[in-house]
């Protein structure tokens, strides 16, 4: 039976911590290797963050962002770590590192405790609805500051959004609109909107569909 792809995926904080005298990634690679031969999991790619803090979010660490770009590409949807502090040891970027993972159908595991992540302690909810609070806060603010900003170019323009009117598009249209709709001086009558709409057309203005205007139209023409 063919061994499952998985990925390895390493950090290291200090700068102190890394080089080929320093222990750290050997440290890690051995944790890792060891679990994967013992679960039958076959390790394709190595990916080594160096001098990366683990409260950074992981698409903010380089080679984090190549592992994730570079996943489907060996088929391999599992990602094994020495610990859940070397993937974040801020909480609030674990939790939302590994949401974010796990809806992309990707495993995590922290091969010292690989049922961590699965676990719903107190902390962890907490944390999480504290991170569903601040996404809802935040989508909310940027509905607010672009209703703002609708609102003041409203006010600045008269319009802001949605299909432009023919008096922004064809002032020309406009103007004999209204020049057809006054009193003829001789007999005080307006043509009607159906005459307008006729006179519009032969003079070669039309809707975008290459039709004579309505009648509704026309009125809105000349309003």
């Amino acid at each position: 039976m063919m061994n499952k792809a998985s990925v390895a995926y390493y950090r290291t904080s200090s700068a102190s911590n890394v080089g080929a005298d320093k222990d750290s990634l050997a440290r890690q690679r051995e944790a890792v290797t060891a679990y994967s031969a013992a679960n039958g999991l076959t390790i394709v790619a190595e990916y080594y963050d160096t001098a990366v803090s683990g409260a950074d979010h992981i698409h903010q660490r380089e080679g984090f962002s190549e592992l994730l770009e570079e996943l489907g590409r060996n088929e391999a949807d599992t990602i094994l770590v020495e610990n859940a502090s070397r993937f974040a040891r801020d909480l609030a970027v674990q939790l939302s590192g590994h949401q974010y993972l796990r809806e992309a159908g990707i495993d995590l595991i922290p091969v010292d405790a690989p049922d961590h992540f699965k676990q719903d302690t107190p902390t962890a909810e907490m944390v999480r609805q504290i991170l569903g609070s601040v996404s809802q806060f935040e989508k909310a603010t940027l509905v607010n500051k672009l209703r703002v900003a609708r609102d003041r170019k409203r006010a600045e323009l008269g319009k802001c959004e949605g299909r432009k009117s023919y008096s922004e598009m064809n002032p020309p249209l406009i103007r004999e609109a209204k020049r057809l709709r006054r009193r003829n001086p001789s007999t005080g009558k307006q043509r009607s909107l159906r005459k307008i709409s006729q006179e519009l057309m032969e003079l070669g203005y039309t809707t975008s569909h290459g039709t004579a205007f309505s009648a509704g139209q026309v009125k809105r023409l000349i309003s």
